[in-house]
């Protein structure tokens, strides 16, 4: 019995399994027969669609600002140079690199001693020609004088001679008498011209006086300024520079003492590009008194002054190109001479431009606007100036558009987009603060404290920042990349 119910049980599960084997080869039968007689249709796909920032086109009146790098000089500069050789007996205190002097100041004293002496002789030599010229005056008032009696003795000559003559016509005087009358009114007459010539003589000594008083009175002034030589004097206030003066020292004439500069009187000079010197120029071609702002950047605390377009070079330099200028700053404290600062100078205002970001703006100077259909439209456009990272451009019919904040190579003209809208203008981010440990700020203070080369204002307001608890991140790292740590 035992045998007969398994047999029967394995019979069953056979016709099972054979049951269901012919039931899957029908389904499968089926479902082939089925695909084959289905008619073939086109592959249909979805249109892909990208979403996109776009901005509203706008005019606006803009001012450029032109970005260039120039280096600070001096407007006042004065080469102190030695008027005459000798020995330095006396320096200013304040004749040091660096020192402040006022207009006026004494601060060299050269060795006076040979100049004093040829001073003394020129007054004396003066003396003597003033002496001269008196006695010449003298001297020319007694030859009139005696010019005077020599004329009246003549004319006593002449009268006698005349008398003797009337007499001898009337037979009473002698011929021995006449011709004796008449050689004594020749020799009178003679004698008046003795006396003429020695006044003529008396008046050429009176100008030969005159004229060795003039040379006198020259050699006398030349002492004097030699004798100012030895004294050099600050003609204005200022700071003095590559001083290399000794007291004591040895000096020779025209030798380079030291350069007095003056810190409040700053130019700044850079070079433009012929392009950009041209958007500077009014009307009549001159140089526009544009505002110009200089920044000069130390650890992070950046150093701003103001001034305005003064000149620009009368020729362009040998192997050079495009425009040096120069502008003159108004008050820059901390800025000093061969300081290299960026140079920020406002254009002449563009009216109905369109300020984009530069992404914005493709290499085929086209712009892609949303068109109908939200599908992209391709807008050429000029470009009129680059600003950082904007661009202002014109283009017709741009008022208004949406444009494509940024183009990528997945966009192009017919392209469905998504446009999304930018919310308002980003926060400003707020620089990364650090807080740093007491020794690591204690060698960030020694480092500033002992560089020279940072302006006092900019040093006190890198260690006031240092007294807080928390230091800016950008002005550390700066420190620490120049002390190498």
């Amino acid at each position: 019995m035992r045998f007969l119910r398994q047999s029967l049980s394995g019979l069953f599960l056979l016709a099972m399994t054979g049951a269901l084997l012919v039931y899957a080869g029908s389904l499968v039968f089926g479902a082939v027969q089925s695909r084959l007689s289905e008619e073939s249709r086109p592959n249909r796909s979805r249109e892909r669609v990208f979403s996109v920032t776009v901005i509203p086109a706008q005019m606006q009146t803009v001012a450029p600002i032109l970005t260039a790098f120039g280096q600070i000089e001096s407007a006042r500069t004065l080469e102190l140079r030695a008027g005459a050789a000798g020995t330095l007996l006396e320096l200013s205190d304040s004749f040091v690199e660096g020192g402040s002097v006022e207009a006026g100041e004494v601060l060299a004293l050269i060795d006076p001693a040979e100049a004093q002496s040829a001073l003394d002789r020129a007054v004396s030599d003066l003396s003597d020609a003033h002496l001269e010229e008196r006695e010449a005056i003298r001297a020319v008032g007694l030859a009139q004088d005696e010019v005077s009696a020599a004329q009246e003795q003549a004319a006593l000559r002449v009268k006698a001679f005349e008398r003797q003559t009337d007499l001898a016509q009337r037979g009473v005087g002698t011929a021995a008498t006449v011709e004796t009358a008449e050689l004594a009114a020749s020799s009178a007459r003679q004698a008046v011209l003795t006396r003429r010539q020695a006044l003529a003589q008396a008046e050429a000594r009176v100008e030969q006086a005159r004229t060795r008083l003039a040379r006198a009175e020259l050699a006398k002034s030349d002492a004097e300024r030699k004798l100012g030589d030895t004294q050099i004097t600050a003609e204005f206030a200022g700071a003095l520079s590559d001083v290399t003066a000794a007291r004591g020292g040895l000096v020779t004439a025209n030798e380079h003492l030291a350069t007095l500069i003056d810190p409040s009187a700053l130019d700044v000079s850079f070079r433009l590009s012929t392009a950009q010197y041209a958007r500077l120029l009014n009307e009549q071609g001159a140089l526009n008194a544009a505002p110009v702002s200089v920044v000069l950047d130390v650890f992070g605390a950046d150093l701003v002054a103001t001034g305005t377009l003064s000149r620009d070079s009368a020729a362009v330099g040998e192997g050079q190109s495009g425009r040096l200028v120069f502008a003159t700053l108004d008050a820059a404290p901390g800025f000093k001479p061969g300081d290299f600062v960026r140079v920020e100078v406002t254009e002449p205002e563009l009216r109905g431009v369109v300020r984009l970001p530069a992404t914005a703006l493709g290499a085929d100077g086209n712009v892609l606007l949303i068109g109908e259909g939200d599908r992209l439209e391709a807008m050429p456009v000029r470009l009129v100036r680059r600003q950082g990272d904007d661009v202002l451009v014109r283009g017709r019919d741009l008022r208004g558009r949406n444009v494509v904040s940024a183009r990528t190579p997945l966009l192009g003209e017919g392209i469905k987009v998504k446009p999304l809208t930018a919310e308002g203008a980003s926060e400003i981010e707020e620089p990364e603060m650090l807080e740093l440990s007491a020794e690591r700020k204690a060698k960030i203070r020694a480092f500033v404290e002992a560089n020279k080369r940072i302006p006092d204002e900019a040093k006190a307001r890198i260690l006031s920042q240092l007294d807080k608890d928390k230091v800016p991140a950008k002005m550390v790292q700066r420190i620490e990349g120049r002390m190498g740590g």
